[in-house]
């Protein structure tokens, strides 16, 4: 289970990473006159995703410390 949440996290995490440089591109482009995504997100909607995955990171990490902390002799 904790190889599970592990995997799940760094997914996140890195989609969370690709979002945001989605974002820094999508407004760098849209600076210059252009678009890359076509007007389907605003580069916030982009950095508000990025956050809600980091945020699901975030709790992943804090549940298993706490589940570190409680029986470290337990885990594999």
């Amino acid at each position: 289970m904790t190889q599970l949440t592990s995997l799940i996290s760094r997914i996140l995490f890195v989609g969370a990473f690709l979002l945001a440089c989605g974002a820094v591109l999508e407004k760098l482009a849209n600076a210059a006159g252009y678009t890359i995504l076509r007007g389907a997100y605003e580069p916030s909607r982009l950095l508000e995703f990025a956050a809600i995955a980091l945020l699901f990171v975030v709790a992943l990490l804090l549940r298993d410390i706490r589940h570190g902390v409680q029986s470290p002799t337990s885990r594999s």
